[in-house]
């Protein structure tokens, strides 16, 4: 039969195995959300007249605030022959930017000076984009003129 030093000296043992392990589990499961929210895209959908347009964000600040910032419910509209264009409730972080090169139709991007959305469904350029992310479906929706309601929400 056991005393009750023993048994209190093993109780003592066994609470500082477990003390001493359970920060190292933890770290190790925050490091996995971590990860498992790093490789998981920021991902949304664009509504309007009836289409639905889905886009990848890019790993920037921008994006990121962007992406925190939804859902929004806006306007688009046609902006020149190449884009179509919507107003932020507030401008962006311009944290971390610069200027990107290989721009492309369907690009979704920030204009920094107006504080707006910039979808390109043509060629262009220009040094105050800041690239957001790429349309991957639905993109054809940017070919429609005229102005409509717009809801974005994270998928």
């Amino acid at each position: 039969m056991m005393t009750g030093s023993l048994l209190d000296r093993r109780r003592l043992i066994g609470g500082l195995a477990a003390s001493a392990l359970l920060p190292a589990l933890a770290e190790a499961g925050a490091a996995n959300d971590a990860a498992t929210k790093e490789a998981s895209p920021m991902r949304i959908r664009m509504s309007f007249d009836g289409r639905v347009m889905t886009a990848t964000l890019a790993d920037n600040p921008s994006a990121r605030d962007f992406f925190a910032m939804l859902p929004l419910d806006l306007v688009i509209s046609d902006y020149s022959t190449n884009e179509k264009i919507a107003y932020l409730t507030r401008k962006l972080t311009e944290a971390g930017s610069g200027p990107f090169d290989n721009e492309r139709p369907y690009d979704l991007c920030y204009y920094k000076p107006w504080g707006n959305l910039a979808m390109f469904h043509a060629p262009y350029r220009h040094p105050g984009l800041i690239r957001l992310g790429r349309f991957d479906a639905g993109f054809e929706a940017l070919h429609v003129r005229g102005e409509y309601p717009l809801r974005i929400e994270a998928l």
